[in-house]
């Protein structure tokens, strides 16, 4: 199929599983009480870690220049939303100075778009889907901040981060258009988007088991 249809089936599979990803726990008054927004907002700050690393690493290794230029806009985005955040940590009285984000390591989704090497696969994983996910997520993690009175933090992700990742996600769009031109590219970044998609899935999935988390920002 030419690149434009293969883009659509692929945003339409991806957001028949996007749909999984919405939490199943309401947000009701005592479900408010165990979700506590700092403790997420330190969660975001190593998915925006995870994310400006990843892109930089990829930003070194292309030869693609407008997938290069694309996830250069990437790694400053990534690094002004860790700044961001770290600004509304210390807003809310916290500590930061002996906090490292990845002292337990980097997550399999890292680890997993780092293994890519191929330039659609990296553009299906990254900005078209890991940068889909992280809508989801942030919308989610709005109406958390909404529902517990934190309208500054609701603002910073509706007014600021979530318009730079639903940006991400069209530039790979754009870019998938011109990269996904044969059946083999396409098989290829189907495959990446799947694997992104059901990582990302497992991650939420332990996380809520583990701990009871729901509606956290970011991928």
């Amino acid at each position: 199929m030419d690149a434009r249809a293969f883009v659509a089936e692929l945003d339409a599979a991806n957001q028949e599983m996007l749909a999984r990803l919405e939490p199943t726990d309401t947000l009701e008054k005592d479900a408010l009480g165990r979700l506590d927004i700092t403790h997420l907002l330190k969660m975001a700050l190593k998915s925006e870690l995870e994310a400006t690393e990843i892109a930089a690493r990829w930003l070194a290794t292309t030869k693609d220049l407008q997938v290069k230029l694309a996830l250069a806009r990437q790694v400053g985005d990534e690094a002004k939303h860790y700044r961001l955040i770290e600004d509304r940590l210390a807003e809310l009285h916290v500590d930061l100075r002996e906090f490292d984000p990845v002292a337990a390591g980097y997550t399999p989704l890292f680890q997993y778009l780092d293994s890519l090497t191929d330039t659609v696969e990296r553009v299906a994983a990254g900005q078209f889907t890991r940068e889909a996910i992280a809508t989801v997520k942030n919308r989610q993690f709005i109406e958390l901040c909404e529902a517990k009175g934190d309208a500054a933090t609701a603002a910073l992700y509706r007014d600021t981060i979530q318009p730079d990742e639903e940006f991400h996600h069209l530039l790979g769009r754009q870019l998938l258009l011109r990269l996904a031109t044969t059946p083999e590219a396409q098989d290829r970044a189907r495959r990446a988007a799947g694997k992104t998609l059901a990582i990302a899935a497992e991650l939420q999935r332990l996380l809520r088991e583990k701990s009871g988390v729901h509606h956290g920002p970011g991928c």
